[in-house]
């Protein structure tokens, strides 16, 4: 699996300047609120999923609409999915001063949870850009990869250690970076200091750029039955692939070595330090 180039700013300055945040609004700790108040990265998200005129975009956790107003004024089609009641009542006013009247009717604003949004309402192709709360990040990356209604293109900003787990290579591989890899050619963009959010995380960000295959990256396998394996693989990960395996797959040992070592494996290897076509070859060891 190829992980694409990334396009990293360490340290990178405040050269877009920032958004007035408005006073009245306290970030909630419970929901990981933090809003992003820099113009030029606010820019570079929409810039990593490529938003053009008349692209449909769905757009996770619009919060204050600095992003949001980005998007419409480039001619984008938004569809912002908003938890917070709050937030969702007042974001059409809060975007309406910083774009045209044409603009703001292409927003939509939908109040729920995005883990309980029907993907399949959107238009085939639609793109995603979300600052998304850290504790959402595995399950939001899941429901969007695996979802038969799949993005185009999406741009997540999320923590950094979490992106770059989601592009590692074999020797830090982990069950996210396999599931994301597998459905998705993935590759990190900007940095994003923890300064440039109110108020700052404890973390740094970064965003991640995921562009779902066209094709399937492994036609005619029984994806669950590969997952299924993938996830034994990686239930006991202080262990060897072979008992990990063993335990995972509820299978005896010996058949889990015979399994491993007809792959071409070394019987010592660890769950993270296997390819995609690793997994691939595995699975057709599978009775």
């Amino acid at each position: 699996m190829a992980v694409g180039k990334a396009r990293i700013m360490h340290g990178r300055p405040n050269t877009g300047g920032k958004l007035e945040t408005m006073s009245n609004i306290t970030p909630k700790k419970s929901l990981g609120q933090h809003w992003l108040h820099d113009v030029a990265v606010l820019a570079e998200i929409a810039d990593a999923a490529t938003v053009n005129v008349h692209d449909t975009v769905l757009e996770i956790g619009p919060g204050l609409g600095t992003l949001t107003s980005v998007l419409l004024r480039r001619g984008a089609r938004v569809i912002a999915v908003e938890f917070d009641r709050d937030l969702a009542a007042n974001l059409r006013r809060r975007v309406k001063g910083g774009v045209s009247l044409e603009a703001i009717d292409n927003l939509k604003i939908v109040e729920s949870d995005i883990l309980q949004f029907d993907l399949r309402q959107l238009p085939a192709g639609y793109k995603v850009v979300a600052n998304i709360p850290y504790y959402l990040t595995s399950n939001l990356i899941r429901i969007l990869c695996e979802s038969t209604n799949p993005f185009s293109q999406a741009a997540l900003l999320i923590q950094k250690e979490v992106a770059e787990r989601v592009c590692a290579k074999p020797g830090a591989m982990s069950l996210l970076s396999v599931s994301a890899q597998y459905y998705c050619e993935v590759e990190l963009d900007v940095f994003v200091p923890a300064r440039l959010f109110t108020p700052p995380p404890k973390v740094n960000s970064q965003v991640l750029v995921l562009t779902k295959r066209p094709e399937p990256l492994f036609p005619g396998i029984d994806e669950k039955r590969f997952f299924r394996l993938v996830r034994a693989g990686f239930s006991r990960r202080r262990k060897t692939l072979v008992n990990a395996l063993s335990g995972g797959l509820a299978i005896d040992k010996q058949d889990a070595a015979r399994m491993v070592a007809a792959a071409g494996l070394q019987s010592s290897i660890r769950a993270q330090n296997l390819s995609l076509s690793d997994w691939k070859t595995l699975y057709n060891q599978l009775d």
